[in-house]
Parts: structure tokens; sequence; C-alpha cells
């Protein structure tokens, strides 16, 4: 059973940085694409940032050179590195196994206040 566990959101001030975690268990890192998602009210969710099994990455155009998607295979980790955050910024961010449908997170919320 896949479970997923989102961390590290909070309040930052415009131009900050926060950096996300997500604790994986009952999947395998090296088999799986990963991503980042957002969701705001009334929205619907948005990709954030992708990470395939093979390691690379793709990130939507709003946030390109601002974050970074990684992750630590040994512990089973997937981390959203933010800077320079904007109010848009401002959603609920989910951790996603996109190779297995069904798997989402329970969000951390980030908000940026201007």
């Amino acid at each position: 059973q896949v479970q997923l566990v989102e961390s590290g959101g909070g309040l930052v001030q415009a131009g900050g940085s926060l950096r996300l975690s997500c604790a994986a268990s009952g999947i395998f890192f090296s088999i799986n694409d990963m991503g980042w998602y957002r969701q705001t009210p009334g929205k619907q969710r948005e990709l954030v940032a992708r990470i395939t099994s093979g390691g690379s990455t793709n990130y939507a155009d709003s946030v390109k050179g601002r974050i970074t998607i990684s992750r630590d295979i040994a512990k089973k980790t997937m981390y959203l590195q933010m800077n320079s955050l904007k109010p848009e910024d401002t959603a609920v961010y989910y951790c996603h196994v996109i190779t297995i449908a069904g798997s989402w997170g329970q969000g951390t919320q980030v908000t940026v206040s201007s």
C-alpha cells in the first residue's frame, strides 16, 4: 500500500523560501515517476514539477528557475525546494506517484504573503 506524507508547508513572505518533503512508503522510487502538484480553491490541481524514474525533471513554466524537485532514493523522500516565492504560489501542495493511480498525499498548505 502506497503512503505519502507531505511536510514543510507554512506561511512565508514574498521572496522567501520553503522546502517541502514527501516521505513515501510502499513504493520504489527508482521505478516510478513522481511529482508535486498544487491546488487552490475553485481550480484544478496542476502539475508543478515532475521527476522521472530515471531522475529527469520537468517544471511548469510558472515556476521554472525558482523551484527544484529532487529525491533521496535511500530515504524514500522527495523534495521541492521553492525559492523567490510569490503570492500566486499560495496553494495546497500534494505529492503524487504519477505511475500509480490514486496515490496522493494529504497535502501541505503553502501561503505566501505580499
